[in-house]
């Protein structure tokens, strides 16, 4: 792999410069069990083997070092008094060769373990000599983290030698470096992951109207978290990577537009025929039932899960978690918006376009028409496919009810009001009768009118007569049982 000098010493150095001829991916270790050295990628093996070689002899070359300083080693060889004091003498004018000898070890180990791990972070004629890795693919986060532990201890060995801290700064920098990029692996890998739960949807609710797919979306996160622990913990003498992480990981947004953007239910072409029908094609579920399961799951997102991911943050020593979490739910908000008004045109729309045909069925004429004898099949109708709606929402989650409903009656509030505006002119009969219809869809919904809602306001269009009080208890009456579900209880009104 490498060409250094060919005058090698007889030394650790010598030991170091000889890997260039390892086989890459041999196992360092005999007693290694096979499936590991399987399973290890060879990068990973090799840099095992390499800082064994080096953990292995340079204790016993730094050793041989001071006590050839200090003079022991010419007692322990029962040296002269004259000829040990002249050999300490030039041991102390070769420091400075010994000290190149020894940085020439910790470079050569660096940048070995740079070309197999990070290569881009060698100059160009490093990368030649110390590179040549054929990566099919990065290292994944967890064989980083394995290569940091294998870096990391030893480093602790080398600095148990009492070696000055210069000389091993630049291993330091190497794990520095490779903790910041093992963060960035791990951060990209739980992004893909994030983008392909949406082929994990399987449209199964709870008693809360949720899939599991916010659960999954939550524990993604949240183990990545937990499996960089080991890596954002920072031993003696290393730097933080707070900064860097908060820079890399820049936002949560970034997962947050994987996940959502990427549920089949999240982004659909409304004009679409097939609507998800690329997904689960056996699913007895509508287009619009996965609309409601999908702003259920947006829900409980912006209430829980993004709430509970930001403790996680904020528990690991992350920066600007507010920031994270806000720009996250503004694009959640976004969301949660389109996906309401779609449902809500796929639900209001021909319930509104229904309204004005069945108004004039049979040439109704408001300026010539019979005595009300009760509340006409228009509206009726309309109110039938109200409650459908109601039940179709009630069904997923019950607690999207009072939003969904209270949207749906406004805009067949304000196309009434809208029909009997454009009206030029009405008989006694005609007043009667849309004062009738009017008063019955306004008594009917009235949990459900906001101030949006312009049907209160043609109450006061007509006169009130004492029959009109008559065929309104007449028509609640005889719908008795259909306007059950409009009987909730105020307090379940949603905050609008």
């Amino acid at each position: 792999m490498l060409d250094l000098d060919s005058d090698v010493r007889s030394s650790p150095i010598g030991h170091l410069s000889q890997t260039a001829s390892l086989k890459r991916g041999s196992s360092f270790q005999s007693g290694r069990d096979d499936a590991w050295r399987y399973k290890a990628p060879q990068q990973v093996v090799f840099v095992e083997k390499l800082t064994k070689l080096v953990v292995s002899q340079l204790p016993n070359f730094w050793k041989l070092w001071i006590s050839y300083v200090n003079g022991s080693l010419f007692s322990e060889t029962a040296e002269k008094s004259g000829q040990m004091e002249r050999s300490k003498k030039n041991a102390r004018q070769r420091q400075n060769d010994f000290k190149k000898m020894i940085q020439e070890v910790m470079h050569s180990l660096v940048k070995l373990i740079r070309g197999a791990l990070l290569p881009f972070s060698l100059r160009e004629g490093e990368s030649r000599q110390y590179g040549g890795w054929e990566m099919k693919s990065e290292l994944s986060g967890q064989w980083l983290t394995h290569v940091i532990q294998t870096v990391r201890l030893s480093s602790e060995s080398l600095t148990a030698l009492e070696i000055p801290n210069d000389m091993l700064q630049i291993i330091q920098d190497l794990i520095l470096d490779l903790r910041v990029r093992c963060i960035i692996v791990t951060l990209q890998h739980t992004a893909e992951d994030i983008k392909r739960l949406a082929e994990k949807e399987d449209w199964v609710v709870d008693n809360e109207g949720l899939t599991s797919l916010p659960s999954q979306f939550e524990q993604c996160i949240i183990h990545s978290l937990q499996s960089l622990k080991t890596v954002l913990d920072c031993k003696p003498g290393e730097a933080s990577v707070s900064f860097d992480l908060c820079f890399y990981f820049y936002n949560l947004k970034h997962y947050t537009t994987h996940f959502l953007n990427n549920i089949p239910s999240l982004s659909v072409d409304v004009s679409s025929p097939d609507l998800f029908g690329s997904i689960h094609e056996d699913s007895s579920l509508s287009s619009e039932q996965r609309l409601l399961i999908a702003l259920s799951n947006c829900r409980y997102l912006e209430r829980h899960t993004f709430l509970n991911i930001a403790e996680h943050f904020e528990k690991h020593g992350f920066q600007g978690v507010e920031k994270i979490t806000q720009v996250s739910m503004e694009s959640l908000k976004e969301l949660d918006q389109r996906l309401f008004e779609m449902y809500i045109e796929f639900k209001a729309d021909p319930i509104v376009g229904s309204l004005e045909p069945g108004i004039y069925a049979g040439y109704f004429d408001w300026k010539d028409c019979l005595v009300p004898a009760g509340v006409r099949n228009y509206l009726k109708e309309a109110l039938v496919n109200i409650i459908a709606v109601h039940a179709e929402v009630f069904t997923i989650s019950k607690d999207l009810v009072p939003r969904v409903m209270s949207r749906v009656v406004e805009a067949v509030s304000e196309e009434l009001s809208r029909l009997m505006q454009c009206v030029s002119s009405f008989s006694k009969n005609g007043a009667l009768q849309a004062r009738l219809e009017i008063c019955a869809l306004r008594d009917t919904v009235a949990i459900y009118l906001t101030p949006e809602s312009k049907i209160c306001q043609c109450c006061n269009l007509f006169s009130f007569y004492r029959l009109l009080e008559e065929l309104l208890n007449k028509f609640k009456s005889s719908m008795h049982l259909q306007l059950t579900c409009f009987q909730a209880s105020s307090s379940a009104m949603m905050k609008t």
